[in-house]
């Protein structure tokens, strides 16, 4: 607490400090902005798409301009104090001439009402000029994946979208992956989400594919970034248009196993601008089947189960967020996000299992559910100095969400049922100050940021008592657990430019966290604990650039990655007796050093972009099962089961080479694909053993390869096909996957609206995920197999006029720094 004081005590004096700069800087850098309305003069109804052109007066020649929207009206930025000439024109009317307008520096905004237009004798027709952006985008800095130019992915969600990315890859359970590390940090437009603390994969599918304008992925972040991450960050930019007047989209998709649907709408008026979206997703129930085998390794106990679930998902999420530009100076904004998603599994096992040579059966019911909802509101205010480039920004944000976990589960043959149920409420609040300098030279970029987690868990299991004939506590199991995290962070990095070609920016980060974790309760085997650790985190990066739009780039960083709420949550679920789990409350967080060597080019429709890359990561978190003694509900016997939790395992080194490349072999055939390989080579701590079948360096790969041709007419077809190998973890591999997509999209409605077929995987009705883990004394197989095989129609509507004005200041709260969750609930 005295660190988050000390905090708003140095927002506050910078602050103050901007406040002065502001009152003493030179009048000459004023600029405002140039407004009016075109009107027929005959008709006297709006002139739009009428080009306004803006230039000294005296001169011809045009320096800035605009276009008018559907109301004939239009708004040009960036005016300096003086007198200009307007120059109006479109097609079948007069030009019109209107010099000598001046602006002042008391009055740097200026509105020249309504200005009548007069047609030409013979009226021409209008002309319709259309352009669209490359699906892949090769930035200095970043990846983008323009998802809005997709067409294959309407009907799904975020996790469809997300496998489609260069670098990253997605499993069957949506683990996401930035070249082979799940150690990665996903935002919603730049800002975090609780959802994704708490289960990040079943968040992604909450969020409709058509909501999604882009994704970003950073492989490199500076360090004004948090240093959460240790593989990189993923940007997540939802659908928001700049457009005077209102405008919006509406887009449905209907399937075999899943659906959707989604609303954006757009209003700008003036300095105001209103965005609002919402969305759901539902998937129909699917059944599906699972074989599990353990054994010790000398047979005198074999575990062995059969059967099959039924699950369902519906998810939904929804954000109103609203901009204001008091001046060419000074705006605000604030957005408020709900997300909310409940998924239940209902499944029947037949247990086989073997103790000392005496065999056992019965069957276990069980009744599983997650739900899952929350807010994320921020609040940011952003002054631009007088200086060109020179600004302040202060961003405020509360997320909450709450995570109910609960089971019930009834035994055959025996009387030992037990139902549990968790209560997680993580609640964050962050307050944030930027700052940027430009010097002649260097831009120099600076600020300091606190983070206030508080996490409170509140377990309560309870099993029968044949004696009371009614379901008591267990004492041990019920608690509530208090669990507080504190980030304190300030950072500064320079950029600067040599010889037009070179491009250099460094820089560092400094983060010091307070954690403390406690249960209210007396003999409930988690003991209290407190932790304090600091960390220096540099970055640098070296480019340079080509001809042809080539340039190479080296950079090196550290990255931190803390375990969020949910590897930390210490509520055991006990549903399946032999096979239980719980989260690890005592995780140290992982650190990694990258080295990364990139070309891109980028040659009319011909697109490259090549890494080599070493990534060490030291404490790395990962998946463990360790024996723990069990109660064996048909004998009353010990036996021994498991307990899967989280470790910090050891220290990873990796090897990787990633490869995007998009050619167009054809004029209307475009083809795109991505490779990664890397290696897994984890070095184990003292604490953790295991065998020699699960050490050395072990290869792995992901890729995917996608086609599109686009027919006349509007007409356009895509086919995707994806792979990755088994994921290696200290004990086992995880299951691959592979999947294969057809889509058909066909514009209708003047281009307003489109109608489209998805089909995954036609020839596969079922998919089938192997697991092989290995400990010192046992051997675990699984198989899982759910439905894949869908077919899904899709249809979208755009209504509004599409006149784009200048795009909105970046801002905001963008906290970068948990570990998000590497499982699902099983579900495609």
């Amino acid at each position: 607490m005295k660190r988050f004081l000390l905090l708003l005590t140095l927002i506050s004096s910078i602050g103050g400090a901007s406040a002065q700069g502001l009152a003493g800087a030179a009048v000459s850098g004023v600029t405002g902005r140039i407004a009016g309305t075109i009107l027929d003069s005959v008709t006297r109804k709006p002139v739009d798409y009428a080009t306004i052109a803006v230039g000294r007066a005296g001169t011809a020649k045009s320096t800035n301009g605009a276009m008018t929207d559907e109301r004939g009206s239009f708004k040009i930025d960036k005016i300096s104090v003086g007198s200009y000439r307007i120059t109006i024109a479109f097609l079948g009317y007069q030009t019109k001439i209107i010099d000598s307008v001046k602006t002042t520096p008391e009055k740097p905004d200026l509105n020249l009402g309504r200005i009548l237009l007069s047609p030409n004798q013979k009226m021409l027709g209008e002309v319709v000029v259309t352009g669209t952006t490359p699906i892949v985008e090769n930035k200095i800095d970043k990846l983008v994946y323009n998802a809005e130019q997709d067409v294959a992915i309407a009907g799904g969600n975020a996790t469809d979208v997300l496998r489609k990315v260069p670098l990253l890859s997605v499993d069957f359970e949506g683990n996401v992956s930035l070249r082979g590390s799940q150690n990665v940090r996903v935002l919603i437009n730049g800002k975090p989400s609780g959802s994704m603390a708490n289960n990040m994969a079943d968040a992604l599918k909450a969020i409709p594919s058509d909501q999604i304008k882009n994704v970003e992925v950073i492989t490199s972040p500076s360090a004004k970034y948090d240093a959460e991450g240790t593989s990189g960050i993923i940007n997540i930019i939802t659908k928001k248009n700049n457009l005077a007047g209102v405008s919006g989209s509406i887009n449905a998709g209907v399937g075999t196993r899943q659906n959707s649907g989604n609303l954006n709408l757009n209003a700008k008026t003036g300095r105001l601008a209103v965005t609002a979206n919402g969305g759901g997703f539902y998937s129909w129930p699917q059944t599906s089947t699972i074989s599990f085998n353990r054994s010790s390794n000398n047979r005198s106990q074999v575990l062995s189960q059969t059967g099959k679930s039924e699950s369902d998902r519906l998810a939904a999420n929804g954000s109103i967020g609203a901009d204001y530009d008091f001046n060419s100076f000074n705006s605000i904004s604030s957005n408020i996000r709900l997300n909310g998603f409940n998924t239940k599994v209902d499944g029947s096992n037949i247990n086989q299992n073997t103790f000392a040579g005496v065999p056992f059966t019965f069957t276990r019911l069980s009744n599983n559910s997650v739900e899952m909802n929350g807010f994320d509101w921020s609040s940011d205010y952003l002054h631009k100095f007088k200086k060109k480039d020179q600004q302040v920004s202060v961003a405020y944000q509360l997320t909450h969400s709450v995570q109910l976990n609960n089971y019930v589960t009834d035994f055959s043959n025996t009387m030992v049922d037990e139902y549990g149920d968790n209560n997680a409420d993580n609640t964050e609040n962050t307050i944030q100050l930027d700052y940027t300098h430009p010097f002649k030279k260097l831009t120099l970029e600076t600020g300091v940021k606190g983070i206030l987690r508080d996490i409170v868990s509140d377990n309560r299991t309870r099993n029968f008592n044949s004696s009371s004939n009614a379901f008591t506590p267990i004492a041990s199991r019920t608690y509530i657990y208090d669990y507080n995290q504190d980030v304190y962070s300030a950072y500064a990095t320079m950029g600067f430019t040599l010889a037009k070609k070179y491009g250099i920016r460094a820089g560092a980060r400094y983060e010091a966290t307070d954690i403390e974790g406690d249960a209210r309760s007396v003999g409930t085997g988690v003991s209290p604990f407190s932790s304090s650790y600091y960390n220096l985190v540099p970055s640098v990066v070296i480019s340079r650039t080509f001809k042809n739009f080539s340039s190479i780039k080296l950079s090196y960083n550290q990255r931190l990655q803390r375990p969020s709420l949910f590897y930390l949550n210490p509520f055991l679920n006990s549903s399946d007796i032999f096979n239980q789990s719980q989260g690890n409350p005592s995780l140290k967080p992982e650190l990694s050093q990258n080295i990364e060597f990139n070309y891109s080019m980028f040659v009319k429709t011909t697109v490259v972009n090549a890494s080599v890359f070493y990534r060490r990561t030291n404490d790395i978190i990962e998946s463990f099962v360790i024996p723990i003694s069990v109660t064996d509900p048909t004998t009353g016997n010990n036996v021994t089961g498991s307990k899967t939790t989280y470790r910090n395992v050891g220290n990873n080194n990796s090897i990787g080479f990633n490869f995007f490349g998009q050619i167009n072999p054809v004029k209307l055939f475009t083809l795109r694909g991505n490779f990664n390989v890397f290696t897994y080579d984890i070095n184990t701590n003292n604490s953790v053993s295991v065998t020699n079948a699960n050490s050395g360096v072990q290869m792995l790969y992901n890729g995917f390869l996608m086609g599109t041709y686009a027919f006349p007419k509007g007409l356009t077809f895509e086919t995707f096909l994806i792979t990755n190998s088994p994921r290696r973890t200290a004990q086992g591999k995880n299951p691959s996957f592979n999947m294969w997509n057809l889509g058909l999209k066909k514009q209708i409605l003047d281009k307003k609206a489109s109608v489209g077929l998805t089909i995954i995987d036609p020839f596969n009705e079922n998919k089938n995920f192997r697991q092989n883990i290995s400990g010192t004394d046992f051997t675990q197989t699984s198989n899982f197999s759910l439905p894949f095989r869908s077919f899904g129609v899709s249809f979208s509507y755009r209504f509004g006029k599409m006149t784009m004005q200048a795009p909105g200041k970046k801002r905001g709260v963008t906290n970068d720094d948990l570990k998000q969750n590497e499982q699902a609930t099983g579900n495609q």
